[in-house]
């Protein structure tokens, strides 16, 4: 496609099997270098240490698919942020952000604490007999960080744990989060305290609390009783009962996926979510991701990638949605560079790594699932939409005429025989492209799920290519910002231990 030429790298566009990557010894967490290969249509990461030997892993389990998403690498512009910290260690030792990021912060992550009313197996975090519970003015110092980010501020924060209901002032902390002007804010949850009070459901709802990510790994008792230990299924219907009666209606079910556990599933938890659109506004599997030092038969055994998750999907739908209906993350980067030649000023680019996540629409009719590129030219739409944000010359009279360039060559991206129902999807994204009007925007997602998977990376498909462009970031107690997967891998220890207290003093 023409567009991909005009914001990535010629050399970007070769298979990305050739070439080498930095990565960690997974016992000693020294930086070595990794390869990636072929076998049996399949892609493995294999890498060297000089006193742990060899380590092979699956890293992307369909080697079309694999090439096929990295045609969309590109390179953000980073954080320009006072704040950013210069790199003396190397990546991935010196993230605070370092000056070598290349993906701003596009959702925040803040711990709140590392209680829980639970304690599964597969959990990143441990109390482990101390307690990590930042404070009101450490939360605010935290949050206005992200919200002193350069060039564009953090518009998104997710608070996390441990569970984050645990704590009684959390509709504080909410709207608190809403006063700093964050477009978007979160919880992950469990569900467990939600399920139990509608009243706290309607006091998240007052305080501004926009979406709830509920951690949901199946349609049965089976999946609960493997993965959490107990069958936690009644308790999230319930939740979700609370948060119809309470208002919150942005739900997003987070399943994590092992197999043998639950890959079974993916397919009825989309129907079951499909069933649902007036308050489940998404699913975001996520791949299970090994912590600690695990035997490579187990993660032979258990380790599922996106692909893997593809394929279930279209096995399990009967062909209703496919691998090709979805694309990666930076597949949506000409929307923002045309959003940032319209206002004159940057916004949030998602130049996360391809192989992090991949997403995609599905509508829902008479018990169809329907993927929205059944009936929408995506491809086309974002290649002429790329083409008119380049082609902008930054004035008001070249607005209007981009505007409406736009709003004249729609229709050709619209098959309206497809579309279906009396889904009005012209008409949507007139309303998006003319002035990004929430009206549009909550009507598409009204009639929409989406579909997304995030693969977090561990210790032994670490790709420090990938790591220095996330865009989901750890604020912490010191002043620091850290990308996901190396805060949870490398980082997340020596920030509890440096502001948790002993179980015994926490009152």
């Amino acid at each position: 496609m023409s567009f991909l030429r005009e914001y990535v790298d010629e050399k970007m566009l070769q298979t990305a099997l050739d070439k080498t990557v930095s990565s960690l010894c997974p016992v000693c967490l020294k930086v070595v270098s990794a390869r990636f290969f072929s076998e049996d249509g399949q892609v493995f990461m294999e890498k060297r240490c000089d006193e742990h030997g060899i380590f092979r892993e699956l890293y992307w389990s369909d080697l079309s698919l694999f090439n096929r998403f990295n045609k969309y690498l590109c390179d953000g512009q980073g954080l320009k942020s006072p704040g950013a910290s210069a790199s003396t260690k190397g990546c991935p030792f010196d993230c605070g952000l370092c000056q070598n990021h290349l993906t701003p912060t596009l959702l925040g992550n803040i711990d709140l604490t590392n209680r829980c009313d639970m304690h599964c197996p597969i959990c990143f975090a441990d109390a482990g007999g101390r307690v990590f519970e930042p404070d009101m003015d450490q939360i605010r110092a935290m949050m206005q960080n992200l919200r002193n980010e350069l060039p564009v501020p953090c518009p998104a924060v997710q608070f996390s744990g441990g569970e984050p209901t645990v704590r009684d002032d959390l509709p504080d902390i909410v709207a608190m989060a809403r006063e700093m002007g964050f477009a978007q804010i979160q919880i992950a949850t469990n569900g467990l305290r939600l399920a139990a009070s509608v009243d706290l459901c309607r006091s998240l709802e007052k305080s501004g609390l926009n979406t709830v990510y509920l951690q949901f790994d199946g349609v049965t008792a089976q999946p609960y009783q493997a993965a959490r230990g107990r069958d936690l299924f009644p308790i999230k219907l319930k939740a979700l009962e609370n948060f119809r009666k309470s208002g919150l209606t942005s739900v997003v079910l987070v399943p994590t996926l092992a197999k043998g556990v639950n890959d079974h599933q993916v397919g009825d938890i989309v129907r079951f979510a499909s069933k649902s659109l007036d308050i489940i506004k998404g699913i975001n599997f996520q791949p299970i991701s090994f912590a600690g030092r695990t035997e490579a038969a187990m993660r032979a055994e258990k380790r599922i990638t996106i692909p893997d998750l593809l394929a279930l999907l279209e096995e399990q739908t009967d062909g209703e949605i496919t691998r090709d209906d979805f694309y990666p993350v930076p597949f949506v980067v000409p929307v923002s560079r045309l959003l940032a030649a319209k206002l004159g000023s940057p916004t949030p680019a998602f130049t996360v790594h391809p192989c992090c996540g991949a997403a995609t629409y599905v509508y829902s009719l008479d018990g169809r699932l329907i993927p929205i590129t059944r009936f929408i030219d995506v491809e086309g739409l974002m290649e002429m939409v790329n083409n008119e944000a380049e082609n902008y010359d930054g004035s008001r009279l070249g607005g209007l005429k981009l505007t409406g360039k736009i709003l004249r060559e729609l229709p050709k991206f619209v098959d309206e025989a497809r579309i279906p129902g009396d889904l009005k999807v012209t008409r949507m994204l007139f309303g998006v492209f003319r002035n990004g009007t929430r009206d549009a925007l909550t009507e598409f997602h009204s009639k929409s799920l989406f579909l997304g998977a995030m693969h977090f990376q561990d210790l032994y498909n670490m790709d420090l290519e990938r790591l220095k462009r996330c865009g989901i970031h750890y604020a912490t107690p010191d002043g620091r910002i850290i990308p996901f997967c190396s805060y949870n891998t490398l980082h997340r220890k020596g920030v509890e231990d440096k502001f948790s207290v002993p179980l015994h003093r926490h009152v």
